[in-house]
Order: C-alpha cells, then sequence, then structure tokens
C-alpha cells in the first residue's frame, strides 16, 4: 500500500476542497477525525480515493495524529498538512478544514478562470494558423497555375507568400517537427507540475501580466492570513506560514521586509502590522487600514477573507476585460490577414482578365 500512495499524484485543488468541506462537516457533526475517515472510506466512490483514504485510516488506527496520517498518503499540499497540523493542537480542526476548503475552492476559481480566458484565444490563434497555412500551401499554387496560363506570374507580396508555402511544403518533415515540439512543449508548461512552476514565475515577472499576477498572489496572501488568524496564530507565525502558500517570488520578499520591519532593529523601532503591509506594497493603504481596524474590533480574519474577495473580484474583472478585447481583436487580424492574402492575388488577376477582355 505504501508503494501505491506513493504513485499517487498530488491532490488537485477541487479534490482537496472536497475533501476538506467533507471532514469539515463530519467533525462539527461531533465524529473525530479517524471516524470521519472511516466514513469517507466507506462512501469512496473511486479505487483512487481508497487508495488515498486507506494510507490515512490505517494510520490513525496506530494512534498517529490526524496530519501525521494525512501525510502518509503523499497527495496533500505542505501548507495544508501544516494547517492540519494547527487545527489539531489548536482544537480547531474542524473551523480549519472549512477555511481550507473556502481557501482551495478560491483556488480552484481563480484557476479556472484563467484556464478559460487562455484557451479561447489559443484556439483562435491555432485556427488562424490553419486558415493561413491551407491559403499558402494549396490555394496560392493554384493561382499560380492560373497566372502561368494567362503568361504571367505573381509578383510582390502574393510571391513571398508562394516561396513561403513552397518551401513550408518541401520542409514539411521539418515543420511537423516543430509543430510536435511546440505541442509538446505546451502540454509541459499545463500538465506538468514543474512546467506550471516556469510558467507562472516567468508570467508574474514578465511586464505585460505582472500586475495581474501581483492581484493573484495578494489575494493569496490575504486569503492565506485570512486561515491563519480564524486559527487563532500569531502575526509572525502567520506570516511564516503564508509565504509557503503564495508561491510569488516577489510577494515572499515583501513578506520578509514586512516581517523585518515590524521587528525593527536598534536604530529603528518597529512598526504596527498594518503600517507595514502598506509600506511593503502588499496592501493599498486602503486594505491596510481595513486590517488595523479588524485588529481593534477582534474580526481580523473576516477583514482579509473581505480583502480576498475584493482581490478576487479585481481578478474576475481583469479576466473578462482582457478576453472582451482580445476575442474580437483576434477575429480582425485574422480576417484582415485573410483578406491581405486573397486581395494580393485576386487584384493582379483581375487586371490581366479586364485587361484580356
Amino acid at each position: 500500500m505504501e508503494n501505491d500512495s506513493k504513485r499517487l499524484k498530488m491532490m488537485s485543488n477541487k479534490e482537496l476542497a472536497m475533501f476538506c468541506d467533507q471532514m469539515a462537516m463530519i467533525l462539527k457533526a461531533g465524529q473525530t477525525p479517524e471516524s470521519g475517515i472511516s466514513l469517507m472510506l466507506e462512501d469512496a466512490a473511486s479505487e483512487e480515493a481508497v487508495r488515498i483514504l486507506e494510507p490515512i485510516a490505517k494510520m490513525c488506527d496506530l494512534g498517529e495524529p490526524f496530519h501525521k496520517a494525512c501525510e502518509a498518503s503523499g497527495v496533500f499540499p505542505k501548507y495544508a498538512l501544516n494547517m492540519i497540523e494547527i487545527g489539531n493542537t489548536s482544537g480547531k480542526l474542524d473551523e480549519v478544514l472549512e477555511s481550507l476548503a473556502n481557501h482551495y475552492n478560491r483556488e480552484e476559481a481563480v484557476a479556472q478562470s484563467i484556464k478559460s480566458a487562455v484557451t479561447y484565444p489559443f484556439l483562435i490563434i491555432f485556427m488562424m494558423m490553419i486558415v493561413i497555412l491551407v491559403l499558402v500551401i494549396k490555394v496560392l499554387p493554384i493561382f499560380q497555375q492560373v497566372f502561368v496560363q494567362l503568361g504571367t506570374e505573381m509578383t510582390g507580396f502574393s510571391k513571398g507568400l508562394l516561396n513561403f508555402g513552397n518551401t513550408l511544403s518541401t520542409y514539411s518533415a521539418v515543420f511537423v517537427g516543430i509543430v510536435v515540439l511546440l505541442a509538446l512543449l505546451f502540454l509541459y508548461f499545463t500538465k506538468v507540475q514543474s512546467g506550471k512552476k516556469a510558467l507562472f514565475s516567468f508570467l508574474a515577472k514578465f511586464p505585460l501580466t505582472k500586475g495581474f499576477y501581483d492581484k493573484v498572489a495578494a489575494g493569496r496572501f490575504a486569503s492565506g492570513m485570512a486561515i491563519m488568524k480564524a486559527a487563532g496564530l500569531d502575526t509572525d507565525k502567520s506570516l511564516e506560514l503564508t509565504a509557503q502558500l503564495v508561491d510569488n517570488e516577489a510577494m515572499v520578499k515583501k513578506i520578509d521586509e514586512c516581517k523585518k520591519l515590524m521587528d525593527g532593529d536598534e536604530n529603528t523601532p518597529g512598526i504596527s502590522f498594518s503600517e507595514s503591509l502598506a509600506k511593503t506594497g502588499i496592501f493599498s493603504a486602503m486594505y491596510s487600514k481595513m486590517v488595523n481596524i479588524g485588529f481593534k474590533s477582534g474580526s481580523v480574519d473576516k477583514v482579509f477573507k473581505k480583502i480576498a474577495d475584493s482581490y478576487d473580484e479585481e481578478v474576475d474583472n481583469a479576466l473578462s476585460n482582457t478576453i472582451s478585447v482580445l476575442e474580437p481583436t483576434l477575429v480582425i487580424i485574422l480576417s484582415v490577414v485573410v483578406c491581405l492574402i486573397l486581395l494580393s492575388v485576386i487584384m493582379p488577376l483581375m487586371g490581366i482578365m479586364s485587361s484580356i477582355g
């Protein structure tokens, strides 16, 4: 069974949300984690779910803490294990699991929004390439034959496209190899964990996408802090654990700087948490003041939750605005390119036909 668990992949955000939500409901009903896992194991609908839950149930039967049992399955991320351990030791496991379920539901929603925003433009670009290649490789040679029969040949732009099409036909094996390589790279950057991480790191630094990913990182920070404060952790411990969650180098540096500003040094006294949030640029001045009010009113976890929701809304709006501009722009570009290719051939052909007439 141990070898089986090693072959299991890490649970997705959706699966983590479902697991945490079910366990939270079971614990709130007065059951123990051990009996909760047994209940989930009885209702497991797939072989993979059984393979995940069995090691957890076995470790629980041996008297191991719940977070150790979850770790034995090998499918939980480090952040989730840390939070489950905190919930175990603080006696707030049900609340922590409920917060984790909300967090991973949010992560899944953001991931799906990004996926939807990227997929359709890629499909349009792919269709653009197919249409243009068909015109260049199949259609233009037919027009060239017509020109030859009329005693002339293509010139200028259409001639260049024809030569390009002939080159593609001659080196079709190389072209197919390049397409296959690009397809493999696409799969690597969208399906493989290391590829996703490399792509995310690049987009987080790329000037055109940096602002968007800064908002995603700030939302993750707020969501993580909401979970930590709801679990009763102090600010320093909350910052330490949230830094593991953010997965954004720039944000991690800001969190480290935030802790330094709070601690101060021999020459500079430390400043409040809300002030350090604004000074490091983690939050805007308004959000930082909201956090300060949350500490004074004893509802800082709810304030962080509201801030996370606000960043979610900003991310959704940014994606919607991008899609609303990108989709018609790509359609217009496709139409213009196709028209240019056809006009570059048809206009000279019409001139020749009119002169013959």
